[in-house]
């Protein structure tokens, strides 16, 4: 009776791609994940404009950003934290709650950005 498989490389058992040995005897470290990799802020800018929502409230909005080229959740979480105020991430800006466009514009130009606005 032939395998399903005979013959074929999926036949052979699995093994090590750096080492050569069976999976079950190699000893190598796991591959380290790769990080991605984001564009300097230098290379960015940052349009800031304050805009009025309902019942009155205010929100500080950045815009120019590119979500592929740069880490937003975590430059969000940086300008929440230096604003002392929520805020939210949309498809292309990150809002703020209030008026803190002197705050941010100092703060993102710490950072290296260059600021609009």
């Amino acid at each position: 009776m032939t395998r399903l498989f005979a013959g074929t490389p999926f036949d052979r058992p699995p093994q090590c791609d750096c080492c050569g040995r069976l999976e079950e005897e190699c000893e190598c470290p796991p591959p380290a994940p790769e990080l991605p990799t984001f564009a300097a802020p230098e290379t960015q800018t940052a349009r800031l404009s304050v805009e009025k929502r309902k019942r009155g409230k205010m929100v500080t909005v950045i815009r120019g950003l590119a979500a592929d080229e740069s880490d937003l959740p975590a430059l969000l979480t940086r300008l929440k934290t230096s604003c002392g105020a929520g805020g939210t991430l949309q498809q292309d800006s990150i809002e703020i709650q209030g008026r803190h466009l002197d705050r941010l514009r100092g703060h993102l130009k710490a950072i290296g950005y260059n600021v609009k606005g």
